[in-house]
């Protein structure tokens, strides 16, 4: 069977499984591999392959954060049932491998953001919630708003970043990519945390995602030259 197309905030399903993981970041067209390993996610990803193959990432509410901190530990640790973030990113299962050990390795590409209308009362292991796209239909429309980017302000701040921290980075693969997977490709990856990554989630349009990575980089800059004045003096 075909995989079914998504047009349009209309052609979603009215709930999906959700997976709260603090510091993740789920971007339009852009892919997030993860681990699976918890028996509560092993069930929410045979259930999504089983239906639609749609899996919302939301982070948990500010100041009760479970976070992925390694490729070998993506699942969310603590409390079970943290109160989630109201907007969260919407993805496809497009990959999938289940390893010897019982894991499944997955790969989620993102189709939209989403707001999270509430939380359902389910007998599965997993969280579902009710969800709306109505307000991100921008989402579905690949390449809007990237002639409103000021890409080579980009491209300076991401050169000045990797620079400072002794970076390497394939530039001209980066320099040929298209600028919202550019843009979301590097807010997905940057090292921020939880607070400034549903920033750049929330933002309204690719030109804002674009300004806010800029700035936060900026000042994440800034901060290192003052630790140093700091140090040497």
């Amino acid at each position: 069977m075909a995989p079914r197309s998504y047009h349009a905030p209309e052609d979603l399903p009215a709930s999906v499984p959700v997976f709260p993981l603090g510091g993740v970041l789920l971007l339009p067209r852009g892919e997030l591999p993860l681990n699976i390993f918890e028996p509560r996610y092993l069930d929410m990803i045979d259930a999504a392959l089983g239906g639609d193959r749609l899996i919302g990432m939301v982070q948990p509410k500010i100041g009760d954060q479970p976070s992925a901190t390694t490729e070998d530990d993506d699942e969310p640790s603590g409390d079970d049932t943290p109160e989630l973030m109201r907007v969260g990113g919407l993805g496809r299962i497009s990959a999938f491998q289940e390893t010897n050990d019982g894991r499944y390795l997955i790969t989620l590409t993102g189709l939209c953001r989403f707001r999270v209308l509430e939380e359902l009362d389910t007998t599965t292991l997993f969280r579902q919630c009710r969800v709306s796209a109505s307000e991100f239909g921008v989402d579905f429309k690949a390449h809007a708003g990237e002639d409103q980017v000021d890409r080579d302000k980009l491209l300076e701040t991401f050169r000045a970043y990797l620079d400072a921290n002794d970076l390497k980075a394939d530039w001209s693969s980066v320099t040929r990519a298209p600028t919202e997977a550019l843009v979301n490709g590097l807010a997905m990856m940057s090292p921020f945390g939880a607070r400034e990554k549903q920033a750049l989630l929330e933002a309204k349009d690719l030109n804002e995602r674009a300004d806010i990575l800029v700035a936060m980089t900026e000042m994440s800059l800034l901060r290192a030259d003052e630790d140093d004045s700091s140090t040497l003096q």
